[in-house]
């Protein structure tokens, strides 16, 4: 395969990380979090968060891997108050909601969209009628801190891939149970080179509109039919899909997504046994989808007896970039708590040393700030596949190159507070330092007038 093909003239996977934001903390918002529950209340350091993930973006991007970059949400979201009957300016509103509920500041205060593997569903132009990369903005609808992302990410996105002849656009899936939709989280693209024909796995916690399997303790966040309703909008085909249910129990162990118990690429799942509710109509499924567009299905199981759901869970194994190289080769890219947990270590060894899997190394990043909040390398990634000529239609500054780098370094160092208690959420100068960082950095990105206080700013100057 051709996948890993780093020149300029080849259809590549481009990696969008998410900027951590400026008031990165750790509010425990995310039931079934475990990570993110065990650290509520802790205090934070945003310039840290933000630097170790530009540090990943860099490393990769220097080893060739074509790296972008999506900017924060403002936070606090002062602007959701009014409809919650808070008025005023914005740091009366502020105040108002700290003393009406804090738990209120908390929520609007989460920088929750720095995982952007949450962000959208991607379709890449190959596999489209129109021959458009397709994108759907995640609802994010099964908690509300996550929720209040959706219309920012499906302006953010419309500004960057803002071409018609190139990008199309989709509506946001109803936000109610019955079409919970997490975005890439819970969608895997298999193929044998990215500019030919793919495969869509997308994986579903429960059903949403009838009775079926569903966890116990923790709430499913996908639906089946949110699912389906994103393949629809795209235009897939049923050959060109699969529809695989989570394994119940592996949520309730605290897989909130499948992207915590898997990661693909190419035509490499690597899983873990506990993945899915029936793991071997799956792996049927996809290697017959596979089998028709000329391509092999390459599985790469982790059994529970040398790495438990758990251990899995604990060090986010699965929750990592599998990346191609440039003779076709892969490599993990997995959190630092893997290389420092022996079980996981010994199960990479074990992957990279196997021969019947393109996987030929593995190499661990510090992201413990945003791990400790319940989200990995993985998490911190839109996978969109592009074209030369869909590449040269973007025109915001959002491919990460040394310039750009040093750029977003020096802005995270000048705005970025180095503490954040839980307590500081209320404090009104947040709102100033982050739309004042914000502002500045969509001039950086070029990106025009994306969030919502921008336009009012230009509105109101305007009358």
């Amino acid at each position: 395969m051709n996948a890993g093909d780093f020149s300029d003239t080849a259809t590549r996977e481009v990696n969008f990380d998410g900027l951590v934001g400026p008031t990165h903390n750790y509010a425990g918002l995310a039931h079934g979090n475990l990570a993110a529950a065990a650290h509520a209340g802790l205090v934070s350091n945003p310039r840290e968060a933000a630097l170790q993930g530009l540090a990943k973006m860099k490393a990769l991007a220097d080893a060739g891997f074509a790296q972008g970059v999506l900017p924060p949400h403002p936070r606090p979201a002062v602007d959701a108050l009014g409809a919650l009957g808070f008025p005023g300016t914005p740091a009366e509103q502020l105040a108002a909601a700290a003393a009406a509920d804090f738990s209120l500041v908390r929520t609007i205060s989460s920088a929750a969209a720095m995982w952007t593997a949450n962000a959208a569903t991607v379709t890449p132009s190959v596999d489209a009628a129109d021959r458009r990369v397709h994108f759907t903005a995640a609802n994010l609808q099964s908690s509300y801190h996550r929720a209040l992302e959706a219309p920012v990410t499906r302006d953010v996105l419309a500004a960057i891939f803002a071409d018609e002849a190139y990008f199309a656009h989709h509506p946001i899936l109803p936000a109610t149970p019955a079409f919970g939709d997490e975005g890439a989280a819970n969608h895997t693209r298999l193929c044998d080179d990215y500019g030919t024909s793919g495969v869509h796995l997308f994986v579903y916690g429960q059903t949403g509109l009838s009775e079926g399997r569903a966890p116990k303790h923790f709430r499913a966040r996908q639906t089946l039919e949110a699912s389906q309703a994103v393949a629809r909008q795209h235009g897939l085909t049923t050959d060109q899909s699969v529809f695989a249910q989570q394994n119940p129990a592996a949520i309730d162990a605290g897989v909130f997504h499948n992207d915590v118990i898997a990661v693909g690429n190419g035509p490499v799942l690597l899983y873990h046994e506990d993945a899915f509710a029936d793991e071997a109509a799956t792996l049927d499924a996809l290697e017959t989808r596979l089998m028709d567009i000329g391509a092999v299905l390459a599985p790469v199981r982790v059994a529970r007896d040398r790495v438990s759901l758990e251990t899995a869970v604990a060090t986010y194994l699965f929750n990592s970039q599998l990346l191609s190289n440039a003779d076709g080769s892969m490599r993990v890219i997995v959190p630092a708590e893997c290389e420092h947990e022996p079980t996981v270590a010994a199960e990479l060894d074990r992957i990279v040393a196997a021969p019947d899997n393109p996987i030929t190394g593995w190499q661990a990043f510090d992201v413990k700030q945003s791990m400790d909040n319940g989200g990995g390398p993985a998490c911190l990634r839109l996978r969109v596949i592009l074209s030369p000529a869909e590449r040269a239609a973007i025109k915001a500054r959002v491919f990460l190159d040394d310039a750009l780098h040093d750029e977003l370094a020096a802005w995270v160092t000048r705005h970025y507070r180095d503490r954040l208690a839980i307590a500081d959420l209320a404090d009104p100068t947040l709102i100033d330092e982050t739309r004042t960082a914000l502002d500045e950095l969509t001039g950086i990105l070029r990106l025009g007038s994306v969030y919502p206080f921008q336009r009012e700013t230009s509105c109101t100057q305007t009358r």
